[in-house]
């Protein structure tokens, strides 16, 4: 087998990326070597690999899906936006860098197409099947001239292309045609079939429109998979996921100890990696929110202040809000407070920074003794190491390096007193140093909370992801699928006009 699929979407979240995964786990379990690709993708949330390359976060976890290790061939180019209209580039896993968006569609995009299908190549060379995601929609008229990430990437790899819609929104069966109607033929002759998500209800209610759609467009519907909670996985530009702490969300544990610990998160401008508090939200007994008001402190146990592509941006809004203040009167009161990456940055005592925002001096919040200078080249690492006397794994992606001058070392950073900060992100994920950080955050918020003695944040998502294998295996047509994949889009499918304009 030598096979590929693209999953596109009629929108942005119609459920591309969790299909990707369902897909990639449903193969995998069936003994076939896989892996995911996305050609282009725009996120705040990353991943390092163990060669040192950024890739999306959303890609890493369908890497884990596949149970293979992620690499840069996976997300060939990776966009981390730093405003309202610009964003570093990331090129196989190096930022080459800023572009504004009419810069980038003007002409960059299309030139990266020869370098996004020869990481498409070498991954076909090497597995079985690849299963690719899309960005948006494939219909995005304005952008298929230089589009490397949807049809673009399908006709240039003779991939056949699924849609996925979200049923949950309305309007499915007009997103389906519309979609398919406003493609190129050459385009259309690639776009196999479709993919319900998240249907709630009696499925015999709907197969009457999907006959009718199979008849607008001689297309069939390959699945239709039921509304269900907690099935996201990290996401590219959305809260959603954390905000629920999704690990969870389906089965809420009560606490193990008698108190609930409470863990507020500062959503700060240009958020990066806040996938770093699914890790709490996973503890049962654990409440994580996400919060912009100074009063929303007042009854946390714990204020994480997380990553950020503006750390100065981040600085700046914590003290028009009011929450710099709050945070300052916390740390005089010795309530814990923890700082992760562009959040550990701003606790420090000052900031030059000539390269991020290009602000020069800055003074932080002077709650650690940490001077941070901003530098070009990006430190993209996978460490490990100990704290609180358990093992702890991370992986650290920023420009700004650290001076540590004080305080009792905690990682790579520094602790005083109750307030902590490092520039680890997924150092929560380790469940010894996790649930030891949690013991001693309880004891200095006076809770009587315990931590559960068996969560394993790993096993909630290797159980994750086979609950989306198999939703794909137990609702999909499995067979069609595979056979999709393998041979690619049906002979002879009707063009739908009016087709793309010229």
């Amino acid at each position: 087998m030598n096979g590929g699929l693209l999953v596109a979407g009629t929108t942005s979240d119609a459920g591309k990326s969790v299909v990707t995964a369902g897909i990639c786990r449903w193969l995998t379990r069936q003994g076939v070597k896989v892996a995911p690709f996305k050609a282009q993708n725009m996120s705040l949330n990353s991943f390092v690999t163990r060669e040192g390359a950024e890739i999306g976060r959303a890609q890493a976890m369908q890497a884990q899906a596949c149970r293979v290790e992620p690499t840069a061939h996976m997300n060939p180019v990776l966009l981390k936006p730093g405003g309202e209209r610009s964003s570093q580039v990331v090129l196989l896993g190096r930022p080459v860098g800023e572009m504004s968006a009419r810069g980038y569609h003007g002409g960059r995009q299309a030139r990266l197409l020869g370098t996004v299908l020869d990481s498409l190549a070498e991954l076909r060379a090497t597995y079985d099947a690849v299963i690719c995601e899309g960005a948006g929609s494939p219909a995005e008229i304005n952008l298929r001239r230089t589009d490397i990430v949807n049809m673009g990437i399908a006709r240039g790899a003779g991939l056949p292309v699924l849609v996925v819609g979200d049923i949950d929104r309305g309007g499915v069966f007009a997103s389906f045609f519309g979609t398919v109607a406003l493609l190129a033929p050459e385009d259309q002759a690639l776009v196999a079939g479709f993919l319900v998500n998240k249907f709630r209800g009696d499925v015999s209610l709907l197969e009457p429109g999907l006959e009718m759609l199979h008849g607008l467009t001689g297309r069939r519907t390959y699945g239709v998979l039921p509304f269900r909670h907690g099935l996201g996985i990290d996401e590219e530009d959305g809260l959603r996921v954390s905000l629920r702490g999704t690990v969870r969300e389906s089965v809420v544990a009560p606490p193990v100890g008698e108190d609930v610990l409470r863990v507020a998160v500062c959503a700060v401008p240009l958020m990066s990696n806040f996938t770093d508090v699914d890790a709490l939200a996973a503890e049962p007994g654990v409440v994580v929110r996400f919060v912009d008001r100074p009063e929303e402190l007042s009854d946390a146990d714990l204020v994480v202040v997380p990553g950020t592509r503006g750390t100065v941006r981040a600085l700046e809004w914590l003290r028009e809000r009011g929450l710099a203040d709050a945070i300052v009167r916390r740390v005089a009161e010795e309530r814990p407070v923890l700082g992760i990456c562009g959040g550990f940055q701003l606790l420090g005592e000052h900031i030059e920074d000539e390269v991020e925002s290009r602000a020069g001096h800055v003074d932080g919040l002077g709650l650690l003794p940490v001077r941070v200078r901003f530098a070009r080249e990006k430190t993209l690492t996978r460490p490990a190491g100990e704290a609180l006397g358990e093992r702890v794994e991370g992986y650290e992606i920023h420009h700004g390096v650290a001076e540590v001058a004080g305080g009792a070392p905690f990682l790579d950073g520094c602790r005083v007193g109750q307030t902590w900060g490092t520039h680890w992100h997924g150092s929560l994920e380790s469940d010894g140093f996790r649930r030891a950080f949690l013991r001693e955050v309880a004891a200095a918020a006076g809770r009587r909370f315990v931590p559960a003695p068996g969560t394993s944040f790993a096993a909630l998502r290797e159980e994750q992801l086979d609950r989306l294998g198999d939703l794909i295996e137990h609702h999909a047509d499995t067979d069609a699928l595979w056979r999709l994949i393998e041979s690619g889009a049906p002979q002879g499918l009707p063009f739908i006009p009016p087709g793309a304009p010229a």
